[in-house]
């Protein structure tokens, strides 16, 4: 018989709030965290905003040396996961530390690093680029540098698929939990991208949002969506074998049901338009449940603020959904949170959990004009209080990556 999988802890660093209470204070006033660069002078670049993270006080979890030496990737990391980790209330006594993995996604890892120690080899050779360079920049080095934090011994490992890197990461955490390899997994992902050569290379592909109107900026599904809006952070989720997490008492915050991961095998960017693959990916979510698809009462959609993907994203819903195409409820959050990229799914994951929790659907705020080729069930402005017993988390990435996961309320 195949293990139930819980969410016993969460954790979040982002640009709508750096612990999960503010999080969800935000989704409920559907605030927007999106705001100009402050990282960097972008005078000279096309795309002047961002969803960055904000009065985050770092030496509250770390030394000056880890600042010095840990990427700002990898710090996201390490703080969402120690928050997962109180929140949970593990401890060693309750731990088989080789039954306890780490399983996070990222898209890009240690850009700011990269590019720090190129001008550092240019400006002045080769001898002063740091030794810490390599570990710095490598992406596993962040479920690594986690993995020693918390004194997990199983299943270590980092997911690579673009912007599906942490739903895939949760994903594969998920099965390895039901299958039998570990009984905990810290799961989620971590990014940040808003360095001059990723905003640079984003802009240069006409993918970015160019105006520098915050609240016109990240709007997804609306008519007048011109491209994406960067944004960083992580999110890490403590899945627990269920039995595990009630023998040592747990708070229960959901339950981890189903996954579905597919490729397009079409394009190195763009999504296949009629959203044929992202409709399965869906689909054997839903399968893997063993629930149907009328059952999914909310869709956090991967909803980009772009063009192809908001429209591909819909056909993909109908086609997956069929007549029931309009029941379920789906906003973007990433109105709020701008484009975390490999840590979008995390962050969402999170989000998604905490809709099942409260029987709250947040908004896509700041729309304003319908698109008839986005016309879903689509919740706007306000969030929505309603029922939320299953919700289905969707990201798609460049190199055709699909990705979904199924959430549902936990109840005893």
């Amino acid at each position: 018989m195949k293990r139930r999988v819980v969410i016993t802890g969460m954790g979040v660093v982002s640009p709508i709030g750096n612990n999960v209470e503010e999080v969800w204070d935000a989704l409920q006033e559907g605030r927007c965290g999106i705001g100009k660069v402050t990282h960097f002078d972008t005078s000279e670049f096309r795309a002047k905003l961002a969803g960055e993270v904000k009065d985050l006080d770092m030496e509250q979890y770390f030394t000056k040396r880890e600042l010095k030496f840990n990427d700002r990737f990898t710090q996201f990391a390490r703080i969402a996961a120690k928050q997962a980790y109180a929140d949970s209330g593990l401890s060693e006594d309750t731990i088989k530390a080789d039954a306890f993995g780490v399983i996070l996604g990222s898209g890009i890892g240690g850009i700011a690093t990269i590019e720090g120690a190129s001008t550092t080899l240019k400006d002045r050779g080769p001898s002063r680029v740091s030794p810490y360079f390599i570990p710095m920049a490598l992406i596993n080095l962040a479920p690594g540098s986690v993995a020693i934090d918390l004194g997990a011994k199983g299943n270590v490992s980092s997911v690579v698929t673009a912007c599906a890197a942490s739903t895939n990461a949760i994903g594969e955490a998920f099965h390895r939990i039901r299958d039998g390899y570990e009984d905990i997994i810290a799961a989620g992902g971590s990014e940040a991208s808003i360095t001059p050569v990723a905003m640079a290379g984003f802009a240069s592909m006409r993918a970015l949002h160019e105006g520098e109107d915050p609240m016109r900026a990240s709007i997804p599904f609306d008519a007048q969506r011109k491209g994406f809006v960067m944004g960083e952070g992580a999110g890490v989720l403590i899945l627990e074998e269920l039995e595990h997490a009630l023998a040592r008492k747990a708070n229960i915050d959901g339950e981890i049901v189903g996954y579905g991961s597919t490729c397009d095998a079409n394009h190195i960017t763009a999504p296949l338009a009629d959203g044929s693959s992202a409709a399965k990916a869906m689909q054997m979510a839903v399968k893997d449940a063993a629930l149907q698809m009328q059952d999914v009462d909310y869709i956090n959609a991967h909803g980009t603020s772009t063009p192809l993907n908001d429209s591909s994203e819909t056909l993909a819903v109908k086609k997956a959904f069929g007549k029931d195409a309009m029941k379920p409820y789906v906003s973007s959050t990433k109105s709020m949170s701008g484009h975390l990229l490999g840590a979008s799914g995390a962050l969402e994951a999170i989000i998604s959990t905490l809709a099942v929790q409260n029987d709250f659907v947040p908004a896509t705020i700041n729309y304003q004009h319908k698109d008839e080729a986005c016309d879903l069930n689509l919740v706007v402005n306000e969030g929505l209080h309603t029922p939320v017993h299953v919700a289905m988390s969707n990201s798609l990435g460049f190199g055709g990556h699909n990705a979904s996961i199924i959430i549902r309320k936990w109840e005893e």
